[in-house]
């Protein structure tokens, strides 16, 4: 069993930026795949972006790449979403999520625990 804990999510100005983190607990952190999704009201969750175990392999979702970068640290069981220059089109609420898979995926369905989420709101 493992448990996500995101924070960091908030009210933020069009061109701003947050950095996101979930914390891990539970079995070992460093051997799961690791993703953000979010969801904004009335749409379908979009994968936002993954990151393998050792950190080494990223991969984004179109609408965010080039603007959010994932990361994270084993010691601390942590994951990080850097966001910089938000737009109002990236508010929702944000999952991380933790994969069995030794292969990075961008399916929600191949993902076995979720956090319970934070909201960013970006305003115009």
């Amino acid at each position: 069993q493992v448990q996500l804990v995101e924070s960091g999510g908030g009210l933020v100005q069009a061109g701003g930026s947050l950095r996101l983190s979930c914390a891990a607990s539970g079995r070992t952190f460093s051997r799961y795949v690791m993703g953000w999704f979010r969801q904004a009201p009335g749409k379908e969750r979009e994968f936002v972006a993954v990151i393998n175990w050792s950190g080494g392999t990223t991969y984004y979702g179109d609408s965010v790449k080039d603007r959010f970068t994932i990361s994270r640290d084993n010691v601390k069981d942590t994951v990080y979403l850097q966001m910089n220059n938000l737009k109002p089109e990236d508010t929702a609420i944000y999952y991380c999520a933790a994969s069995y898979s030794i292969t990075i995926s961008t399916t929600g369905q191949n993902y076995n625990y979720w956090g319970q989420g934070t909201q960013v709101t970006v305003s115009s």
